[in-house]
């Protein structure tokens, strides 16, 4: 395998992998003690976080560069 299909299998795992503990973090705050409005600050940060990880994937990954 060359290093771009390394990049893109790595960074993907690693982009779920966070992906899944912020949404698992965010769903239980949001279900527990602090309820949905009190986990909602949370999950907009969450929301904001992983747009910018994607972003960032995608632009290592697949964009293509002058």
């Amino acid at each position: 395998m060359n290093g771009k299909t390394v990049s893109r299998i790595t960074g993907f795992i690693g982009a779920m992998m966070l992906a899944a503990f912020t949404i698992g973090l965010a769903h239980s705050i949001s279900t527990g003690f602090a309820g949905f409005w009190g986990g909602l600050p949370f999950w907009i940060i969450v929301i904001g976080v992983l747009a910018m990880v994607f972003y960032d994937y995608w632009d290592e990954c697949f964009r293509k560069k002058r």
